[in-house]
């Protein structure tokens, strides 16, 4: 379900996208699409999104102004109507003088300094803890089951990505809105232009906006129910022709296009009337999709398949813990090899600071209540460690002598209610 966020932009890329954070915070932030800021906007500008949140993170869907009422000589896009409309309205449009085509402004990099100046304070990659003593740190206290190691890059996560220090590069079409627009009459452009840069929110701010102005320099007002009816009209078109662009950055790209937005193209294709090319576009990226999403889970079987046959048990695990699909399970088979191998590769021999790294990737992998641990090291850590673990990896408690306990409780949200005599 799409929503509303303000957002500051705050620098724009060489590829003509823009990067942007919520307003007055550090997050959500992410990389938006050029052709959705409206003309004449700068770093540090606050405008109003609308965004939806996925599995994968936040896109972006429209961005709108939310700044004053310009004036009368600089509202971009301006439409006035003549006159009382019936029906059919008889619609007159003026287009004031805008500012032209958009020009390249100088790459701000402040975000990216920003970024390097934090690492470099930190010493490291946000997250990663300090080894254990014993392990060739010079600080850091024991290991126990709650410190987590960074663990492998999820298979499909970074497909498509550029790496660290690259400008993520977006490409963009408009091959089928340019054609939607050569169809309209000249009075409707301006509306169908509208309606591309947001949408109907769009239209009723231009709408408000250009108002404003007229009734500030004493102009006749525009008939907003005219133009709203234009643009409930237009509406469907406008729509399918912005689907059918991104569809088809989305052939183009192939499998250099990244999955998230592939995934996101396909569910909107369910948002829009579709006309014959646009259900064989629809039809044709749905079966990429499942292609690319059965390859990286063949993959991500295949990682823990290997890591198990060479003896790797600690990259079998750690594999096991990135699906790449929320809801994605080990085949039965695979997840008993995994839990046996687990369980033999944790004997009483094994040094302490390595069994810990085990016990850590047995209770984050999914295998967690089936493997049987054949010993503990005669270590305190690691007999503590392993106390704490118990409620996840049930075999431990029989090792250790104590009642197995129950389960973790699943979290679950409660609804307080209140009676007005108990306030």
């Amino acid at each position: 379900m799409s929503r509303r966020i303000d957002i500051e932009l705050t620098s724009k890329n060489s590829d003509g996208t823009w990067t942007w954070r919520a307003a007055g915070a550090r997050q959500p932030k992410g990389v938006l699409d050029g052709a959705l800021v409206p003309t004449g906007e700068a770093p540090g500008s606050v405008l109003r999104a609308e965004i939806e949140t996925g599995l994968e993170g936040i896109d972006v869907m429209s961005v709108t102004s939310v700044k004053p009422a310009r004036s009368p000589e600089k509202v971009e896009g301006r439409i006035e109507v003549v006159g009382t409309p019936r029906r059919a309205p008889d619609v007159s449009v003026i287009l004031a003088g805008g500012p032209g085509k958009r020009g390249r402004r100088h790459e701000d990099d402040e975000g990216d300094d920003r970024r390097e100046r934090r690492e470099r304070k930190g010493g490291g990659r946000r997250g990663e803890r300090p080894a254990a003593a014993g392990t060739g740190s010079t600080e850091g206290g024991p290991r126990g089951p709650s410190a987590r190691r960074p663990g492998p890059r999820r298979p499909g996560e970074g497909e498509g990505r550029p790496g660290r220090g690259e400008r993520p590069t977006t490409p963009t079409s408009t091959v089928h809105r340019n054609a939607m627009l050569a169809t309209l009459r000249p009075e409707q452009i301006p509306v169908a232009e509208q309606l591309l840069r947001g949408g109907i929110p769009a239209v009723r701010q231009a709408i408000d906006a250009q108002n404003t102005a007229a009734r500030a320099s004493g102009s006749p007002a525009a008939s907003a129910d005219a133009l709203m009816a234009m643009a409930e009209e237009l509406l469907p078109g406008v729509k399918l022709a912005d689907w059918k662009d991104r569809a088809l950055v989305a052939q183009t790209a192939g499998k250099e296009y990244r999955l998230r937005e592939l995934r996101a193209v396909v569910a909107a294709s369910r948002t829009v009337i579709l006309d014959e090319e646009g259900r064989t576009m629809a039809k044709g990226l749905q079966e990429s999709l499942e292609r690319r999403v059965t390859a990286v889970r063949e993959e991500w079987l295949a990682r823990i398949t290997n890591a198990i046959n060479d003896g790797r048990i600690l990259q079998a695990l750690e594999a096991s813990m990135r699906a790449p699909e929320p809801g994605t399970r080990c085949p039965a088979d695979l997840a008993v090899r995994l839990a046996a191998a687990a369980g033999e590769a944790m004997t009483a021999e094994v040094a302490p600071e390595d069994w810990l790294r085990l016990l850590d990737a047995v209770v984050a992998s999914p295998v967690r209540r089936t493997v049987k641990p054949t010993g503990i090291p005669a270590d305190e850590v690691a007999q503590q460690a392993a106390r704490h673990a118990s409620g996840s990896v049930p075999a431990l408690a029989k090792l250790l002598g104590l009642r197995i306990p129950p389960p973790p409780p699943r979290r679950l949200v409660t609804e307080h209610r209140f009676s007005p005599a108990s306030g």
